[in-house]
């Protein structure tokens, strides 16, 4: 029988090999429907917005951004400070990007560092109760936690594509479960837990 991790691992590249397998337009296109989507979100959970910049194959978060800050939202992008530790710098229109770890760029350490109301999660992949796989390491849960600790409750929204919806994703009780996912079909609501 096959240990957590290792069924985690494989359920992580086989989601991801067919997200990369989707044709580099298709994901064009499919990332601009996701800025439709997006662009009627509900931001009553607060003004501050995380998003990311794409790398590999990830959808592009660019075009959803641009219409969450033209109704009114504060953005802000993920930055790795080391090997287990990512805060959220403000992203403002014409300031200057920087290589922020793993591929992608952000905000300088100049920019405001800003705790998120609502925060668009890269993943791996999700499953139809709420659950996501991240890339495995760690990053967006010590995030999560460290906001937790906090006093902080961010409202949590996955942004994949569907073909990176698993059966099952293999939870754990620390787990945090997405409150809402993101894909080219829409902006689908996840049962709250309890």
């Amino acid at each position: 029988m096959a240990s957590l991790k290792e069924l985690k691992t494989h359920l992580r590249l086989e989601a991801l090999g067919r997200r990369d397998a989707l044709d580099p337009d298709w994901r064009i296109e499919a990332s601009l429907r996701m800025a439709g989507y997006i662009g009627t979100m509900d931001l009553t959970h607060g003004p501050v917005v995380s998003g990311f910049m794409p790398i590999r194959s990830e959808a592009d978060l660019r075009p959803s951004m641009a219409a969450l800050a033209d109704r009114g939202a504060r953005l802000c992008l993920p930055v790795v400070l080391d090997r287990e530790t990512i805060v959220f710098r403000e992203l403002v229109r014409g300031a200057p990007m920087v290589s922020t770890g793993f591929g992608t760029s952000g905000p300088g350490p100049e920019a405001a560092v800003l705790d998120p109301d609502i925060m668009l999660v890269p993943l791996a992949a999700f499953d139809r109760r709420g659950h996501r796989l991240g890339y495995g390491a760690g990053h967006y849960d010590r995030a999560i936690a460290r906001l937790h600790a906090a006093g902080r409750r961010p409202h949590l929204i996955g942004v994949a594509f569907d073909c990176q919806e698993v059966e099952r994703v293999p939870d754990e009780v620390h787990d945090v479960m997405l409150a809402e996912i993101l894909t080219e079909s829409g902006l689908r609501t996840f049962a709250a837990p309890g």
